[in-house]
């Protein structure tokens, strides 16, 4: 167990659900941004709200295409969740993904958020456009998906090259096929547009904000549009909005190789463990492990097949949460890799994609997330450029660099753009960044690079083993931000 460390904002914490935080009502904001004269409409629409079950929703619409907002339009869910007590204004929420549904994120704000938190902001979720309940986008069968997530990334000779690049296409030559014009308008930019179109529609002259993961970009990218409009933000397990494709891979593959060990030091000491000897020959047993499914994949009884993309991801994809959800991991491994039995590993990694037993894929994450991520962060290397960076990334992370490095390829022939702002120096707001220290997916040093952008910024830390930290069970970090949204008060660094 690893104990935490002293928390600095020792005066201005409580309890976690407390009540004597002192609550700050959110003013107007005195330098409000003139609506674009071709935006009114959309800016002035009513809000009309209809009870769905444990909240409000309702339906607003937006431009496809913000440089021509006369053209056709689309439509975002929009969920709202009433403060339990006096509400000081709407928190807007975001799980993640790109793809993650931020309308069914508000409905659980109950198993999300803290009592003090839900007494005083109505919760607002937005599925971003093409996502979920908001018009989403359709590019890839779940045969075509089935397909791409099973490849092989072992490419030691020119017909494993191929079979990769290949697969990888599959996304790009899906929506290009697709005759829905949304698909070529998913950028975070226009995603934080339609969210300042929805902070008018709800009422609030100000932007409150919980972003994760990627929210936290989003988040990033309307305080650069709208830097005025913001007044408190959350950004935990962020991601930089501006970083560079292959830096961004490379740092999550490193960080992922200090999470296997991490798992490889836990499953270690568990008598269902299949692996042994020291960390390093663990994951060495798991990478072999994984090497040989190229060559002798695994056959499920129910015909399905265990391949080396599919170990990879489904281990992968395991490390993202507490250590807690080693304990999950481990059985299945062990059924895998000790009796050829890959049905338990295969199910594990369904339930992370949302494949259902029947093989359809029960959402829309996966075309949304190609959609949003390529036009954001496009690739420009070439096959033999990845298969060189593919091959030095293999030294420094040996489990999941090459094939990181690999998927790299599905963005390298988006057709479709948007240049991110960079320029976060105008926002004068005080930004919370919330950051673990061994998070695989959004490295601490993104959170410490974000918030050295930000002018004003507090940064949290938790010293934990897992992606996001507020909700995610330190009394530390969710004081710290419930203080923060309540109160406004942060203090610069909070280590937890």
């Amino acid at each position: 167990m690893k104990s935490a460390l002293v928390p600095v904002l020792v005066a201005a914490l409580c309890l976690v659900g407390c009540a004597n935080v002192s609550v700050t009502p959110i003013p107007a904001s005195s330098t409000i941004p003139l609506i674009p004269a071709a935006l009114t409409t959309f800016y002035n629409q009513p809000a009309r709200w209809h009870n769905c079950g444990i909240a409000d929703c309702a339906t607003v619409t937006v431009p496809v295409d913000y440089l021509h907002p006369g053209g056709p339009t689309t439509s975002l869910d929009v969920t709202k969740v009433k403060a339990t007590g006096t509400s000081i204004g709407a928190l807007f929420v975001n799980p993640g993904g790109p793809g993650g549904s931020a309308f069914d994120y508000a409905k659980a704000a109950d198993n999300m958020l803290n009592a003090s938190v839900l007494a005083h902001f109505d919760i607002i979720g937005v599925d971003p456009r093409g996502v979920g309940h908001s018009s989403p986008i359709h590019c890839m069968s779940d045969a075509q998906i089935d397909r791409m997530s099973s490849a092989n990334t072992s490419t030691h000779d020119a017909g494993q090259i191929q079979a990769a690049l290949n697969a990888a296409r599959i996304p790009e030559q899906a929506c290009a096929a697709s005759s829905d014009p949304l698909i070529a308008h998913m950028g975070t930019a226009d995603a934080a547009r339609d969210l300042d179109i929805v902070r008018q529609v709800v009422g609030d002259a100000s932007f409150n904000y919980l972003g994760k993961s990627y929210g936290s970009e989003l988040g990033q990218v309307y305080a650069a549009l709208f830097p005025e409009r913001v007044r408190r933000m959350v950004l935990d397990g962020v991601l930089p909005a501006s970083i560079d494709t292959v830096m961004m891979t490379k740092d999550q593959a490193v960080s992922f190789e200090a999470a296997i060990r991490n798992f490889a030091a836990y499953c270690g000491q568990k008598p269902a463990c299949p692996l042994h000897g020291s960390v390093d020959q663990q994951v060495r047993q798991v990478r072999s492990w994984m090497d040989s499914l190229t060559s002798s994949p695994l056959a499920g009884s129910n015909g399905r097949t265990l391949t080396e993309g599919l170990a990879n991801a489904a281990v992968l994809n395991w490390l993202y949460f507490p250590p807690s959800d080693y304990d999950q991991l481990i059985p299945a491994l062990s059924a895998a890799m000790q009796s050829g039995n890959p049905k338990p590993l295969l199910q594990l990694l369904d339930q992370r994609d949302g494949r259902n037993a029947a093989g359809h894929y029960t959402d829309n994450s996966t075309d949304a997330y190609y959609a949003v991520d390529c036009t954001d962060h496009p690739y420009s290397g070439t096959v033999t450029q990845t298969q060189a960076t593919a091959q030095q990334w293999r030294a420094q992370a040996p489990t999941f660099g090459a094939d990181l490095a690999w998927g790299m390829l599905a963005c390298s022939h988006w057709p479709h753009a948007a240049a991110l702002p960079t320029n976060l120096s105008a926002v004068t707001a005080t930004v919370m960044v919330v950051s673990t220290r061994h998070d695989p997916a959004t490295p601490h040093s993104w959170g410490v690079q974000v918030a050295a952008r930000f002018p004003h910024s507090a940064l949290v830390t938790w010293n934990s083993w897992q992606h996001t930290a507020y909700g995610q069970g330190s009394a530390c970090v969710d004081d710290a931000v419930d203080t923060y949204l309540l109160a406004g008060s942060a203090a610069p660094s909070t280590l937890c």
